[in-house]
């Protein structure tokens, strides 16, 4: 679990898609004062641009100069996020998993991306930027509703506007946050991941189960209301 509030952001030093395990390896380097690895244990969780994986590798500043971890990434994760995008450089937004006595800064992030979108446009507004952007799943649109939260790249944001006629919502960057976060680089054309609030999923699921079991016994005795009183309507216009 996560807060959407990036702690750091790292670059990558290595996308390795042929590595000793025979899968794919991302190795991620670190400013050399950083302190993201400090406590930090073989197997614990990190938020690599919103996406939660495994350290498989920790090198601290203690090991070399510039402190990296390795993490595993699995070919499902590769289908559903832009990780397999990154190249040498790339930046990145990290974030370590929440702590019991973590401040809950953000909103519930579980790093498990539902789809990728496309930013549309960056327009600045004042020294803020709003952000329009088009999930590559429109599916994902139904959970996203003005003023709730969403995680871009595993920062934790507030949608301003909605459009699903469109396909699109837009949210703001404010000038603190542009100066965090690897969004405020993002062009037109650039992919983010993009991840839902997974407390919407529930309430739909729980309001599924719910209507799935009532259903038919709340709706048809409004349908026949509704049909009786057009029936009434019709009839009282030709009497």
């Amino acid at each position: 679990m996560f807060t959407g509030l990036v702690e750091e952001i790292g670059v990558v030093a290595e996308l390795n898609p042929h590595d000793e395990t025979g899968g794919t390896s991302l190795t991620i380097a670190l400013p050399p004062s950083s302190t993201l690895l400090e406590g930090a244990l073989l197997g614990d969780s990190i938020s690599v641009n919103g996406v939660c994986l495994t350290a498989t590798h920790l090198s601290t500043t203690s090991d070399t100069k510039q402190p990296c971890f390795t993490v595993g990434i699995a070919p499902e994760t590769l289908r559903l996020t832009n990780l397999g995008d990154l190249k040498k450089d790339s930046p990145v937004n990290l974030e370590r998993a929440v702590r019991a006595d973590t401040r809950m800064g953000g909103h519930f992030v579980q790093g498990h991306v539902d789809t990728t979108a496309a930013v549309v446009s960056v327009t600045p507004d004042g020294n803020a930027l709003t952000v329009r952007l088009a999930p590559a799943s429109l599916d994902a649109l139904k959970y996203v509703v003005h003023k709730g939260y969403v995680a871009l790249d595993g920062t934790s944001l507030t949608v301003t506007r909605v459009d699903d006629a469109e396909g699109w919502f837009e949210i703001m960057l404010i000038a603190y946050t542009q100066e965090k976060v690897v969004l405020a680089r993002k062009v037109a054309g650039d992919s983010v991941n993009l991840e839902v609030d997974v407390l919407a999923k529930y309430a739909e699921k729980s309001m599924a189960g719910y209507l799935g079991a009532q259903g038919e016994l709340l709706v048809k005795p409004m349908l026949e209301q509704v049909v009786q009183s057009l029936v009434a309507q019709a009839m009282g216009g030709h009497s």
